[in-house]
């Protein structure tokens, strides 16, 4: 490990320039503006067949500034502003001056601007180096194959990373944040000739010291793919379908998504109408939380500095909240929930941070005692899912289900059905862990079409 540059971790010189920037724009002759700037730093390594195929190291500071010109907006954004901001700023003004209306942009409102910053845990005090990620990705790697059964490597990666924001609004907001990431992936190959099968597995997270293990993920992926060798095809039907805790999140964030404000407004999803209606069953709770110590999208203030804070997008099973951040939120007549986000040459635009749907009370292998025959998902393939209808149609693999018990492995089925018919369908089990973003537990579903053979 190596202590992290100093300068890498001061964001006062960001702050500096990102007023500059806001000063200049009202000099330009802007009404409102606000300033990102958003640093990030890479360093991976990705291993195979016990060499080093791909080394990366990246580093950037990028800036963005947004003017408004009564209802009009626009947005530039550079990775160099050392030169002549004033000039930077007086572009940005113009092009907002030709920028038809939109009459609900602005700034966050003042009153909803965060003044006190918790400290959520995101920063590591130190970093790998090169050789240190090269070491993990390679006992990664080497543990995958020593698994018995796997015949040769998908390749292994380790990487580390920072980034964070800075923000300064004309309006009087002035904040930024930053943030660690460790990661460590393995993929095996098991089986021969034209029936190799493949997995894998991967840990993220904000400290290096909660990252698992190179031996338990190089194993875990060895002897996933080693189970899906062989793969059966079945018949189509409609059947109990259980959703591994790996893939469950999925269904979580196609709610997100359809519960996605701009969507809304758009009427362009499925929830649409839905507000304060029973999509799930009793009991059942889905929680959008910014401000979980490490989370891996925590942050202490959204894209226009509002003030984080846990949403429950569905309580005891009704739909309860939109994701919003301040211009959908006018457009429907709603409050932003806090949930901007921002890129360096983008408007802000709303959407997830930690998102969970909470643990039910039986553990999986209670939740499949009795089904006498269904199937167990625990990879999914492509995205085949209309957010304007719900309609789903997804490719699968995983095992059957049969008096109970995993017994195949199954690949080449697709799963088909509603995502609304889903929701209500859904019986969490106890096993919810925060390895993701996005987390559920293991996900029962009755009578979900299988398409086979």
């Amino acid at each position: 490990m190596r202590a992290p540059t100093p300068s890498l971790f001061d964001q006062s010189a960001l702050l500096d320039r990102a007023e500059r920037l806001v000063k200049a724009a009202r000099a330009a002759g802007a009404d409102a503006a606000d300033a990102v700037a958003l640093r990030s730093l890479l360093i991976s390594i990705e291993v195979r067949d016990g060499a080093v195929e791909e080394s990366e190291s990246a580093e950037s500071d990028d800036f963005g500034l947004r003017v408004l010109v009564g209802k009009r907006q626009a947005v530039v954004s550079s990775n160099d502003i050392a030169g002549d901001v004033a000039t930077f700023a007086q572009r940005a003004v113009a092009m907002a001056k030709a920028a038809p209306e939109d009459k609900f942009a602005g700034l966050a409102d003042d009153g909803l601007l965060a003044h006190d910053f918790p400290d959520l845990d995101l920063t590591d005090n130190t970093l790998p180096n090169v050789a240190l990620l090269e070491a993990m990705a390679l006992a990664a790697e080497a543990a995958g194959l020593a698994v018995k059964g796997v015949a040769k490597s998908g390749g292994a990666s380790a990487s580390a990373a920072v980034g964070g924001m800075v923000l300064v609004t004309s309006n009087g907001f002035r904040g930024a944040y930053l943030g660690s990431s460790h990661g460590l992936s393995m993929t095996a190959i098991a089986g021969e000739g034209t029936s190799m099968e493949r997995d894998y597995d991967y840990s993220s997270v904000r400290h290096a010291a909660d990252l698992d293990s190179a031996d338990t993920i190089g194993r875990s992926a060895g002897m996933r793919a080693v189970e899906r060798v062989n793969p059966r095809k079945v018949s189509t039907r409609k059947v109990p379908v259980v959703f591994d805790r790996r893939v469950a999140g999925s269904l979580v964030a196609h709610l997100a998504s359809a519960a996605n404000g701009t969507s809304i407004a758009r009427k362009t999803s499925f929830l649409r109408d839905k507000m304060g209606q029973k999509l799930f069953a009793d009991g059942i709770r889905s929680v959008d939380d910014p401000l979980r110590k490490r989370g891996l999208r925590s942050r202490p203030f959204d894209g226009e500095g509002v003030a984080g804070k846990k949403l429950a997008l569905i309580e005891d099973g009704v739909l309860r909240a939109w994701l919003l951040d301040c211009a959908t939120a006018r457009e429907l007549n709603l409050a932003t929930t806090g949930h901007a986000q921002r890129g360096a040459s983008s408007t802000p635009s709303p959407g997830p941070t930690n998102l969970h749907m909470d643990a039910g009370s039986l553990s999986p292998d209670e939740l499949i005692a009795d089904i006498k025959d269904g199937f167990c998902i625990t990879d999914l393939i492509g995205m085949g899912v209309n957010m304007v209808t719900g309609d789903y149609s997804r490719g699968a693999s995983g095992f059957w289900i049969e008096n109970g018990k995993r017994t195949f492995p199954v690949s080449q089925v697709t799963i088909a059905g509603n995502l609304l018919d889903m929701f209500r369908a859904i019986t969490p089990a106890n096993d919810l862990e925060f390895r993701y973003a996005t987390n559920a537990p293991t996900l029962r579903l009755e009578g979900l079409t299988v398409a086979g053979q």
